[in-house]
């Protein structure tokens, strides 16, 4: 292996590789930073421009836009309460209260910190465990992802502010939203109320755009100019990277960075079921789970090094046994056929070369990726200081032509204005968003593949329990439901030893 590494290696001597992967992470911190330009929508773009390059240049320049897009999503996601990609809706639990608490230049310090390390975890678990964790991904049916997609749901306890009814309540809205459109079992219309743009389901990123950013908007415009004044104020001097207080949290980039790319080597599961995942296992496992969602570091380096931890993790599949891990890897991997390059297990044994060359290649890009965050920081922070009478419209428009560009339609545009009231309101009376967007990843998730795993087993509920990666999951799903019931029983009966006394 280390021979193949030796002779990709040789391919860099030509510094044109560098350079356009160098200009691939640029535009794909660009599109990851604006809402609606997903990494997809960035690789998709680029993709024709490297029809005349060489394999690992060409393969270079899009895994930097893969790159730079995810952790460029964690930009407006600190700074503005909007995610830029949808696996950064985690990231905004922490990032952006610990921006409003007038550290903006710390919350994407540990953001570009946590995402370098998770994408060089990754590329190490990419390099070296794909031929394993492959063979474990094809193990999935619909009955592991649908108990997957129950342990998922579990974390709205996670995420929920302050009232766990409220997260349930926001949580069951996003899974009866993620089931409008047309059965995929039955080809039934369901919950469209008979409007035909919605056969379809709910356009998910101009919903999440509108639930983050047009309700953050709407919310930023009803406040007092006072507070905007207080807010306007901003440190500049204490944005850069954050190394020592990372490095510090080894167990929660260790963890995280594992999760993101375990998760994102199952094809279908996605950067946001992984950020969210790893979000539950930092506080569970945290000194101090009740500072979450107050702007704790933790969350954050939890978040981010899973989101780019997720990157190496769905190259696996696609390179090792030619199943894409999610939208932007199926569209990596039709560079790979566009260059004349099978991905599979083939392709490490008579393209050894390339192959490595390309391992090679994302490691490089998430160098850049660093870099380039790290000499930027100071001015991303600057967005801050720009007078919101600026600042709100320019998102405003960002915002709908996002929504816009992604189907062509001005029914995402709708989408968007209705999901940002909603957010608003879920805001105002306490209500957490993220709870909604979890439900709308998982809800029919977990309904089609349990409809999908019953009738595969002829209704035999014993299957869940029999299969050893679904019984995990069940089994985790029990643990955490109980742990934190268990927690709150225990807190009342000292309170109340405690009274009595």
């Amino acid at each position: 292996m280390f021979a193949h590494f030796a002779e990709a290696a040789t391919l860099f001597a030509n510094g044109y590789i560098f350079l356009a992967i160098a200009a691939g992470t640029v535009l794909g911190l660009i599109f990851g930073s604006l809402p609606g330009l997903t990494a997809t929508m960035g690789i998709a773009l680029l993709l024709p421009l490297t029809f005349g390059m060489e394999p690992v240049t060409g393969m270079g320049m899009l895994l930097g836009v893969y790159c730079g897009a995810i952790s460029g999503g964690s930009i407006p996601a600190a700074l503005l309460n909007i995610p830029g990609t949808p696996s950064s809706v985690a990231t905004t639990l922490d990032a952006f209260p610990m921006a409003r608490n007038g550290e903006p230049g710390r919350a994407l310090g540990l953001c570009i910190v946590a995402s370098m390390i998770g994408g060089m975890i990754s590329v190490l678990i990419f390099a070296f465990m794909s031929p394993l964790i492959a063979e474990a991904a094809l193990r999935f049916s619909a009955i592991e992802y649908a108990t997957l997609g129950l342990f998922g749901l579990t974390i709205i306890a996670s995420v929920s502010d302050k009232s766990l009814i409220k997260g349930i309540v926001a949580g069951l809205i996003g899974v009866l939203i993620s089931l409008i459109g047309i059965d995929s079992l039955t080809g039934v219309v369901r919950l469209t109320a008979g409007i035909p743009a919605l056969v379809g389901g709910v356009d998910f990123m101009a919903a999440l755009i509108g639930l983050f950013a047009l309700s953050q908007i709407i919310t930023d415009t009803t406040t007092s100019r006072a507070d905007q004044a207080s807010e306007g104020r901003v440190r500049v001097n204490n944005a850069y990277p954050r190394f020592r207080e990372t490095f510090r949290r080894w167990k929660i980039w260790s963890s995280s960075s594992l999760i993101g790319s375990l998760v994102g080597a199952i094809p279908g599961a996605g950067g946001s079921i992984a950020s969210f995942l790893a979000y539950d296992q930092a506080k569970r496992i945290s000194r101090t789970p009740e500072q979450f969602g107050k702007g704790h570091d933790e969350g954050v380096i939890a978040c981010e090094s899973a989101n780019n931890g997720m990157t190496g993790g769905a190259l696996i599949p696609m390179m090792t046994l030619g199943i894409p891990g999610d939208a932007s890897a199926a569209i990596l991997m039709g560079g790979l056929l566009i260059h004349g390059l099978q991905p599979g297990p083939m392709l490490f044994d008579e393209q050894a070369n390339i192959a490595y060359g390309i391992i090679i290649a994302f490691l490089v890009a998430n160098v850049f990726m660093f870099s380039f965050q790290s000499v930027g920081i100071k001015l991303f922070v600057r967005v801050l200081q720009i007078p919101r009478t600026y600042l709100l419209p320019f998102i405003m428009v960002m915002c709908i032509l996002g929504a816009y560009g992604i189907t062509g339609s001005l029914t995402s545009a709708w989408v968007l204005l209705i999901f940002g009231i909603f957010g608003y309101f879920l805001n105002r009376h306490g209500f957490s968003a993220a709870p909604v967007v979890l439900g709308m990843i998982l809800g029919y998730m977990v309904e089609s593949n349990f409809r999908r795993g019953m009738t595969m087993h002829d209704g035999d509920w014993s299957i869940f329990f029999t299969r050893p990666i679904s019984l995990t999951f069940v089994l985790l799903s029990v643990l955490a439901i109980a742990l934190p019931l268990y927690r709150q029983w225990r807190n009342r009966r000292k309170q109340d030893e405690y009274a009595n006394q």
